[in-house]
């Protein structure tokens, strides 16, 4: 590895081995954050990762009135506020934090008070028209920027009563409403005219909830009952690894003749979707096994490639950018599907992957909800260009075992994994 300005260069690899300690997923500790401060209680938060989203959640929650305590590395205790949030009057920029900016923006609009909530410059063109048009005609005054952050409310809570959205776009909304929906003045009913995109991102809301005193009543993934309530702290509450970044070392431990890599701090039983990807990689034959707080990935033997899968990648978007990468070592052509969310993320990931997965020499069908790869013969050593996005950077780094790679702008993993070339990289062998 050589690092140089804005830059990582990535010799050939032929292996990667070894045991890797995943963060907590920002997912999971986002939500936990702005339960606990809306919960009667205090809670104990451990396994915190350092991310951008996170430490913004972090930064953000005292403004509004909420007591955080550092107890030790990744670890907070979390005054619960027992209701809305005490500050009636507030600007709040949310950087690039999707995962704090869209349930602050719910949870806003259930308390009392005047707030603006904006992002940075990637985060102004992520749409937000859907979650903030269903708060509109449920009677709160929001407005945004033509569909974009910048977004403005008058709070007066929810009125609750029916929220109609669509889940097309992100579940994020879906997710946003059900953790404001406990504010309301009365039953809340959240009802989608179809079915949206990320399904196991709602079931790990829903899950949370509950950990938090707070049970959903549903129907399938197009309608969601919630009585009016409070949230109440659980006490201890531990975030588990990230299951996102495993995707990462679990691919490169099921690469031609690699492996074994282990990946500690999650299970099979992990709330989170993208737990599912390494059966997509023992599909791939790949070799995995399952231990109590552990997941273990180990390749099929030099002469033998993975196997090109076709598969909906609906549920597992995020993953779906680790499978367009890994399949440059598959047997054939590979086939990406129901991905169109990909395009309104922190970049657009349809068309970036198309374009950098190109100079690595695959030949590439980019559709607008699906990617069509089929590998070259011999991979090319290229300059990838991440686009400010932390998935490009770190699904691109698994080319490395195919040619000599370098990554622009490396630093961008900041959002979700700081430390992520730091643990990766000691990993690889020739």
């Amino acid at each position: 590895m050589v690092l140089k300005y804005n830059q990582i260069e990535i010799q050939k690899s032929s292996v990667c081995r070894g045991e890797v300690t995943l963060p907590g997923s920002k997912s999971i500790a986002n939500r936990a954050l702005m339960m606990s401060a809306l919960s009667e209680g205090r809670t104990r938060l451990t396994g915190l990762p350092d991310s951008d989203d996170v430490l913004v959640m972090m930064k953000t929650l005292p403004l509004l009135g909420v007591k955080l305590e550092k107890i030790e590395e990744h670890a907070v205790q979390v005054h619960g506020c027992g209701g809305p949030f005490p500050v009636e009057k507030l600007y709040l920029n949310l950087d690039n934090a999707g995962t704090a900016l869209r349930p602050m923006i719910s949870v806003l609009s259930g308390g009392k008070g005047n707030y603006t909530v904006d992002g940075n410059d990637q985060m102004r063109k992520r749409p937000i028209f859907d979650l903030v048009n269903a708060l509109q005609k449920n009677g709160v005054r929001i407005s945004s920027s033509d569909g974009f952050p910048p977004v403005t409310i008058e709070a007066d809570g929810l009125p609750g009563g029916l929220l109609e959205i669509s889940g097309e776009v992100s579940s994020q909304f879906v997710s946003a409403l059900l953790i404001a929906a406990p504010l309301s003045k009365s039953e809340v009913r959240i009802v989608l005219p179809g079915e949206p995109v990320s399904k196991p991102y709602i079931d790990l809301t829903l899950a949370m909830m509950k950990d938090f005193g707070v049970e959903a009543a549903r129907k399938g993934y197009t309608e969601f009952t919630v009585q009016p309530g409070r949230y109440l702290s659980p006490g201890d509450y531990r975030i588990e690894g990230d299951a996102s970044a495993a995707t990462y070392f679990l691919a490169a431990g099921s690469l031609p003749g690699s492996g074994p890599v282990t990946v500690k701090g999650i299970s099979k039983n992990s709330i989170q979707g993208d737990i599912r990807f390494s059966e997509l990689l023992e599909k791939m034959g790949a070799v995995i096994e399952y231990g109590e707080n552990s997941i273990t990935a180990k390749g099929p033997g030099n002469s033998k490639k993975l196997k090109a899968l076709d598969l909906d990648m609906n549920d597992m978007p995020d993953a779906a950018m680790t499978l367009a990468v890994i399949s440059l070592f598959a047997d054939g052509e590979s086939h990406i599907r129901n991905i169109a969310n990909l395009r309104v993320k922190e970049s657009e990931r349809i068309s970036g992957l198309r374009k950098e997965l190109e100079k690595l020499g695959a030949r590439v069908v980019e559709e607008h909800d699906a990617l069509h790869i089929m590998p070259p013969d011999k991979i090319l050593s290229a300059e990838i260009d991440t686009y400010r996005d932390h998935r490009m950077a770190m699904a691109f780094s698994l080319a490395a075992f195919g040619t000599h790679i370098a990554i622009n702008d490396p630093g961008c993993v900041s959002k979700t994994f700081p430390d992520y070339f730091d643990l990766f990289l000691p990993l690889l062998g020739e």
